[in-house]
């Protein structure tokens, strides 16, 4: 008996539906993707180079060395073959490094300096400045015609003539140089009308160089200068302090009182007298001490601190309570209009937070506000510390309900129904049944989304600043208002302060606001590991 073998052909494979996304990718598979890959690195190079030559220009070498160093390992990646994994890595990188690292580091370089007003630029400029703000009219100075103009270059130049001798010169930011007196022409009245060599700035464009002019300075011999006043006339001015490069000092003048540097960013006399501007400098932990030492500083800021505190944790602990509460009494089934109450609730969540805060402002108004007209009431909502407190309470529970509401009544329907029919059957109360068992195995999944949403309140500047804006004033007079949190009062300190900005302070109650909410994130969540043991 013969058998023939059958011989089975394999199943053809389905075809794949390639989706729009896979279309895109692979249309910028080979050649097209090697030409846009070549595209997009030249012109990164190019931006590198042109931000390289910048940072060669200023002299920042360490600077420039990483930018090299980057776009040459950038270059290395994206044209090497065996770097997949680096192509998907660098962009997010690049983005973290932008965005979270080197402000991290500023801000950790800017708290240990003396920086805020009178105390941004450098030593160097601060000496010019204080030069060119020493200088003052003598008792015999002279007068100049002046016309502003402009050399063959397009710079800003002064054509002055000076009122007693009528010699003419042209003033630059260099220096005073001497013209021909009749290459200069006058009017009947006296005016400027022409300058050899340069075009008079006239009309608009000469009203537009206001501001440029009052900066103006024609530095002349003996260290005193030129320097408009107006638009047609301009004043020698001679210097009140003299700089001493060598023992790093300025002297006045007129008295012989010698400032020298503090090494605090400032030149101080023995009298207490100091030169303004100074310049920034490295001050070690002194930021942070004054925090802890300096009155004006301390007082405040642990009042914002314990306010701080209490709005956070009042906040969260108000809008569990609530949102737990109208979990609970939503998730019975068939209970009449459950999607409608449902959606309700979500409402504060379908308006946009800063304008439901703009509109609470306007309720709480207490002369026009609708809440105390409706229901014929006198309350300063905003206008009274406590009152005020209470609002930005109130508000801020009312924007975080609907939050805890869906967690909560997610975390409720997760909850083995077998658990709660047991703990009845074993005699249970509603209220046993809920604190043995429902609330334990609630917070399980509710509590960390407690601590996060508790360090979000902490440092949720837009419900104070939109709201009161840290208003009203405290009994201290210091720039932290009464409703000010920690993040609003080193907003105020770095752009408000009453005497003037000071960002490096700022900068320090940053750092000692990020330590403090670690801190107490670490202990509750390492508090909260506890629950764990009861899955």
């Amino acid at each position: 008996m013969s058998t023939t073998a059958v011989r089975t052909e394999p199943p053809a494979a389905p075809e794949i539906e390639w989706g729009v996304p896979s279309r895109l990718i692979t249309s910028f598979s080979g050649s097209t993707g090697l030409v846009v890959k070549l595209v997009l690195l030249s012109l990164a190079n190019a931006v590198a180079v042109w931000a390289g030559l910048i940072l060669a220009r200023d002299g920042k070498w360490l600077a420039f060395g990483v930018l090299a160093a980057s776009t040459l390992a950038i270059d290395g990646v994206y044209l090497g073959r065996r770097t997949v994994p680096l192509k998907f890595l660098v962009p997010g990188t690049v983005f973290l490094v932008a965005f979270q690292v080197l402000p991290v580091l500023y801000t950790v370089n800017v708290a240990f300096q003396r920086y805020g007003t009178g105390h941004i630029v450098t030593k160097q400029e601060a000496i010019t400045a204080i030069e060119q703000n020493s200088l003052a009219p003598p008792a015999d100075a002279k007068t100049f015609t002046m016309a502003p103009a402009k050399d063959e270059s397009g710079k800003l130049v002064l054509v002055l003539v000076d009122d007693v001798t009528g010699e003419a010169f042209v003033g630059r930011r260099d220096g005073l140089e001497p013209l021909a007196t009749d290459s200069v022409k006058l009017d009947d009245i006296g005016l400027i009308t022409s300058a050899e060599g340069y075009s008079l700035v006239t009309g608009e464009e000469r009203i537009a160089l206001d501001t440029a002019l009052a900066e103006y300075v024609v530095p002349t011999e003996g260290g005193a200068a030129v320097r408009p006043e107006g638009l047609e006339a301009a004043l020698e001015l001679q210097p009140t302090l003299r700089y001493a490069a060598q023992s790093d000092t300025f002297t006045r003048i007129e008295d012989g009182v010698v400032f020298s540097d503090n090494d605090e960013g400032s030149f101080v006399a023995a009298t207490g007298d100091e030169l303004e501007p100074g310049w920034r400098t490295y001050t070690g932990f002194d930021n942070f001490t004054s925090i802890a030492t300096d009155p004006l500083i301390r007082k405040p800021f642990i009042r914002v601190l314990i306010w701080t505190v209490a709005f956070a944790a009042l906040t969260v602990l108000l809008s569990f309570a609530i949102g737990l509460a109208l979990a609970i009494m939503l998730d019975k089934p068939g209970m009449r209009f459950q999607r409608v109450y449902r959606s309700l609730i979500f409402v504060p969540f379908a308006i946009p937070g800063f304008l439901a805060l703009l509109v609470w402002r306007g309720l709480l108004n207490d002369d026009f506000g609708v809440i105390n007209q409706v229901f014929h009431l006198d309350v300063p909502w905003l206008f009274d510390a406590n009152w005020a407190r209470t609002s930005v309470i109130i508000v801020s529970v009312w924007l975080t309900v609907p939050y805890f509401f869906l967690v909560s009544l997610g975390a409720l329907q997760s909850i083995p129904n077998e658990l709660v029919e047991a703990a009845r059957v074993d005699g249970g109360g509603p209220w046993q049944v809920f604190r043995k068992i429902t609330l334990p195995l609630l917070l399980i999944a509710v509590a960390p989304l407690m601590i996060a949403s508790f360090a979000f309140n902490f440092n949720d500047f837009g419900k104070i600043y939109l709201l009161t804006g840290g208003n009203p004033p405290a009994e201290d007079q210091s720039v932290a208002g009464a409703t000010d949190i920690l993040i609003s009062y080193t907003y105020k300190v770095a752009f408000e302060a009453g005497k003037g900005q000071d960002f490096a302070l700022a900068s320090a109650l940053s750092i000692v606001i990020f330590l403090i909410i670690a801190s107490m994130s670490a202990a509750t969540f390492w508090r909260s590991r506890s629950l764990e043991e009861m899955r």
